[in-house]
């Protein structure tokens, strides 16, 4: 089958396309998708360049994000067949643990990423149990449909289980024009909160408004802590930080008393200090972050079905094209989702 194969950990050049990598079979329960867009996120660089604690065996395949069509069945599936338009559920799990049968599947102890420890959707065909597939909307495109599972329901777990979003929230979106950004400023949106987003140039200053964003700060121009407390003096409510250590702190002191962080990614860096005394007496809550129930995501495609969310394609890049997409992704060009196509 073609591929993206990644042959050792560094930079982009270690991205090499193939035509003859084996093609993988399915086992009992699970299902064999002919990929057709896989959407870049910020893991695949980490895993790329070997920055994470969890490490491939190589050659490797990247890519957490599949949309495509069900190409062959195992024993035992009874859900999909043949021909079936899917996008894939990119958290794995053992799905008999105790955390599993109750829902929460991101708590799992064997839990994985598809692209992180197994092979992804860089590919011609990628094997997945059949429980993490879902009907892809009939009104998004292939790439569309790629562009929004591991976001969005990183976002949702964020905002909706872990921050109780509710209407009239004031909430910090850093790095709006980002594949997060996104999805957390059309969530927020979409339960009622006031959204400030920031970003890096004004074309996607602008763009962030035009997503919905209702105050938008260049955080490189702008000292972002001191324009959301001159605008709201006691703090606000929610902050959603995936950038790490140059944000960190700063995410903290934007929030009122009793505010909370919910962050993920570690684009700066993943060390940051903080200050004891100013979180517990200012009763600030942190909450780590770590993709979603998989039950969320059908309950996001049924928004995006409905057009209630709206899919941000950035660019589009054939497979073969998988190095450049990745420099265009680390030069951070893009506003919204980097997708690779398969013809």
């Amino acid at each position: 089958m073609k591929a993206l194969l990644l042959e050792g950990f560094g930079g982009p050049e270690k991205l090499r396309y193939t035509e003859d990598f084996p093609d993988p079979e399915p086992k009992e329960g699970e299902v064999r998708v002919r990929v057709k867009a896989v959407a870049l996120n910020h893991l695949d660089v980490w895993v790329r360049t070997g920055s994470l604690p969890v490490k491939p065996d190589l050659p490797h395949i990247l890519g957490s994000d599949v949309s495509g069509v069900v190409d062959k069945v195992g024993p035992g599936v009874r859900r999909f067949k043949e021909g079936d338009e899917v996008i894939v559920a990119p958290g794995l799990s053992c799905g008999l643990c105790e955390m599993c049968q109750a829902g929460e599947d991101n708590l799992c102890k064997d839990y994985d990423i598809l692209g992180l420890r197994s092979k992804g959707g860089y590919a011609e065909f990628v094997v997945v149990p059949e429980r993490n597939l879902i009907r892809k909307p009939e009104n998004l495109s292939f790439e569309e449909a790629s562009s929004y599972p591991l976001t969005s329901l990183t976002v949702w777990n964020a905002l909706v289980d872990k921050g109780k979003i509710k209407p009239g929230d004031r909430v910090l979106v850093w790095g709006g024009s980002s594949g997060i950004g996104v999805m957390a400023i059309q969530i927020a949106k979409l339960f009622g909160a006031f959204v400030i987003a920031t970003a890096g140039t004004d074309e996607k200053l602008k763009k962030c408004k035009q997503l919905g964003a209702d105050l938008v700060i260049n955080h490189y121009e702008e000292d972002v802590v001191k324009r959301v407390r001159d605008l709201f003096n006691e703090g606000i409510d929610l902050v959603v930080d995936h950038v790490g250590s140059a944000t960190f702190w700063k995410s903290v002191e934007c929030l009122r008393k009793g505010g909370k962080l919910l962050f993920f990614g570690t684009t700066t860096g993943d060390k940051a200090e903080i200050n004891i005394r100013h979180l517990f007496v200012r009763e600030i809550t942190l909450h780590g972050v770590y993709m979603g129930r998989r039950e969320s995501l059908f309950r996001i495609t049924k928004l995006f079905r409905e057009g209630k969310l709206k899919p941000v394609v950035d660019k589009v890049f054939d497979l073969k094209e998988g190095p450049e997409a990745h420099r265009y992704l680390e030069a951070s060009k893009h506003f919204g989702k980097v997708v690779l196509k398969l013809s």
